[in-house]
Parts: structure tokens; sequence; C-alpha cells
């Protein structure tokens, strides 16, 4: 008998790793099986422990938007290796890293690296704190900015109340100043703002939503959520960790700008896409509340493997090649492709299917229509999902392994690629 390696790795890991994974996702317990161990990748692919090719539509949850291993970017990493792993001091990389970050997202005076998301967005929501001297801060539901204490919440009981914790050892004084809302309900972000507006620092909120799948904040509710925040002197963070250089060049902020005359947030949070695969993130905004961290002002944070030299040179390696001509109008082509092909595919066999995307993200639901908000989202049939996965991973196409999470395209997917796609799609649907 063959031996599936990817079991035999698994069955080590949770000896010794939590759940033998490193992160809870990575354990298809929302899609039952094994999860796939990957040797190696390269392009739009990559192959697991027992060598099985897979079309990659993660791709790292969303930062390999070239592919695995560019010859840009590997060479740049090489190079960057040889010089050294880290320093913990300045480097002018970082210097440049900063400046093709700023260059591209105009609303931000300064910009701070940081190794994840995570830190990224508890760094900002510190700063909004420390600007404006206020301890209340909104986010929505369903929007995800990392596993710090305070954004481990759940909706409370009714409109515009606070969170409860969502994660054990989060006392519940920790979430205390957290208000949770829906996301795109207007009636409740107003009523928030009526009782609580004078004591919030800052709203923090994905443009686009990625970890319920992909859900758009519309345009009157981000427009509303910035002229509140400006009527209150409250702060508009963006978190864009996901849609930041992903959904377009000048990230999802730039889509909404379009649509909404001088939109731009106070703040911003990247990740992802900006260190290319490697872990970095920053956090930016004006020049007045950027001056407000130490050594400049009095809100503290610091990292030792902030602005990691190996790390800004995939970065910048990345913004380069990400900002050549005509990159995102093929990488939106494609992602649209692949999205119409699966919804006629869906459409033929008659099952409830919608999808959108934007750049190189994307996502799709078993609805007739899409879905608005998370307790929308949480409806969805898990049964059917689930048969679509394991189906698709069948016949090597990878997509998320829970019905909560976007999708990503990258510029080495071909044609070929979606068309494989749609058509093991097809199969899976027709026999639904």
């Amino acid at each position: 008998m063959t031996v599936d390696r990817n079991q035999t790795l698994f069955d080590r890991a949770r000896q010794v790793i939590p759940g033998g994974v490193n992160s809870p996702v990575r354990a298809f317990k929302a899609v039952g099986g094994t999860p796939r161990f990957v040797q190696r990748a390269q392009g739009a692919y990559f192959w697991d422990a027992n060598d099985k090719k897979y079309i990659d539509y993660i791709g790292s949850w969303g930062p390999m938007i070239l592919g695995h291993g560019h010859p840009a970017v590997v060479e740049a990493v090489q190079k960057a290796l040889l010089d050294g792993f880290s320093f913990g001091a300045p480097t002018e990389r970082e210097v440049e890293l900063a400046e093709a970050i700023l260059a591209r997202v105009p609303s931000m005076d300064m910009v701070r690296l940081v190794s994840s998301g995570t830190e990224a967005g508890m760094s900002a929501i510190r700063v909004a704190r420390g600007a404006t001297g206020r301890s209340k801060f909104i986010k929505f539901e369903g929007c995800y900015h990392g596993h710090a204490d305070a954004l481990l919440v759940k909706a409370g009981s009714g409109l515009a109340t606070f969170g409860n914790p969502t994660s054990a050892g989060v006392p519940p004084e920790v979430v205390q100043h957290t208000i949770v809302l829906e996301y795109n309900n207007l009636q409740q972000l107003e009523e928030a703002f009526v009782t609580h507006g004078k004591e919030l620092a800052c709203i923090i909120i994905e443009p686009i939503a990625g970890n319920m799948n992909f859900v758009r904040a519309s345009v009157p509710f981000m427009k509303r959520c910035r002229e509140l925040c400006t009527e209150y002197g409250a702060l508009l963070l963006l978190d864009e960790v996901m849609t930041g250089m992903r959904v377009a060049l000048g990230s999802a902020q730039s889509v909404y700008a379009r649509e909404i005359p001088g939109f731009e947030p106070d703040m911003t949070v990247l990740g992802k896409v900006i260190g290319g695969g490697m872990p970095l993130a920053a956090f930016g905004g004006k020049r007045h509340l950027m001056e407000q961290l130490a050594p400049l002002g009095p809100v503290y944070q610091a990292g030792t493997l902030s602005g990691n030299p190996v790390a800004t040179a995939c970065g910048l390696a990345t913004l380069a090649e990400i900002g050549k001509p005509g990159f995102y109008e093929e990488l939106g082509r494609k992602t649209q492709s692949l999205i119409s092909g699966l919804t006629a595919a869906a459409t033929q066999a008659g099952i409830p299917f919608c999808g959108d995307s934007e750049g190189g993200m994307f996502g799709f639901f078993l609805f007739p229509e899409l879905p608005q908000n998370y307790a929308k989202v949480m409806t969805t049939d898990n049964k059917t999902f689930n048969t679509l996965f394991h189906g698709l991973l069948d016949r090597g196409v990878y997509i998320a392994p829970a019905l909560y999470e976007a999708g990503f395209m990258s510029a080495a997917h071909t044609d070929a690629d979606i068309a494989e796609t749609v058509a093991a799609a097809a199969e899976i649907f027709a026999s639904l």
C-alpha cells in the first residue's frame, strides 16, 4: 500500500504542535480530512508531501501575488541573505521600502515597519488612543484584525453594545472598550456614534473583509464611516493587511476613492503583499499621528525583527514587479474569469452560487446573491461547500479549507489553470 506522507506528518505534528498546525485554519477542521503538507512551490502551484501537484488559490493567504519563486524576488532575497540575516540596527533598505509604500498609498505621510499584521493592527489602535486620549473603538463583526486580546471579540446582545471575548484567556475587562457592530449596518453605526461618539478613539474596518469570505463594505457605509469619524474627532483606520496592494496598486482605499471624492483614512494597516511572503507588515498615517510614536512621542512600540533586511528585500522586489504597467489589469481579468467560469458552471448545474472579486482577491458563496454581513455568511451550506472543497482537492485544485476565507489569484496563474479549475468544479456541481 502507498504510504500517505501527509497523514504521517500530521500524526507526528499532533504530538509536538497543538492541533498539528501553527495556525488553526491549516488543520482542515472546518472541512475534515488530512491537511496537505507542502514540500515545495513554484509559480501557481505547490506539491504536497506525496508529491501531488495542486493549483494554489491561497498563495500563503495573499502575499504571493507574483506566484511562488518569482525570479526577481528570489534574486533579491539571495543577495540580501549574503549581507546578513538581521542586524537590530537601521538599514537603507528599510527607508527604501517605506518610501515605496508611501508612494503607492498617499494617504500615509509616515509608516513604521513591523513583523506581522496582528502587531500592526494593535499598534495602530494604540496610536489612535494615544493621539485622541480616548479608550473606546469600533470594530465590525466578521472583520479580523489579528489575535490581539482587545480584538478577539464578538458582537454584544443589542445595538451598539460592547463585545464579549471570543477566546479563552481574554478577560471581559480587556474588551470592555471594544464596540462590535454589524458590517454594513448604517443604523447601528449612527446609533453607536450618538451614544459613544465623544469617547471613540477610532473605527477599525476591513474595507473588503476577507475572513468572512469576500464581503465589501458598501460605498454609502464607508462614506458614512469617514463622515462620522470626522464629525466626532475619531480616527478612521483601514485594515488593509489583506487588501493592501492586492486589490489595486493603491490598495482598497483607492477603489473607494473612485466613488467617494476626497476619501482617505487617517491610518492604514498593511501586510502580506508588501512583504512578498516574508514576515513583514506596516502601519502608517498622517504625520502628526505617527509622530506620537516613540522615540518622538509618548506611544511606545518596538520590535527586534522590525524592518528585517531579508524581508525588506523581498518586499521591495515584489513592489517593483507589481508596479509595472498593466499588471493589475491582467490580474483582475484572470480573477474575474475564474469567478465568471465558476458561476456559469454552478448555474448550469442548478446550484445556488454567487461570487465577487477585486484585483487579485476573490470569494464565492453558495447563495443566489452576495451577503452583506457576517450573520448572513454564517448561513452558508457547509455540507455542499465541503463536498466542493474535497472534490477540487482530489482534482488537484487547492482553495481555502474553510468557506469563510477569501481566495487569491497570482500573476503566475494561466488561463489554462483557470479553465482546469472551472472544469473540475463543473464536474462536482453536476454530481450534487
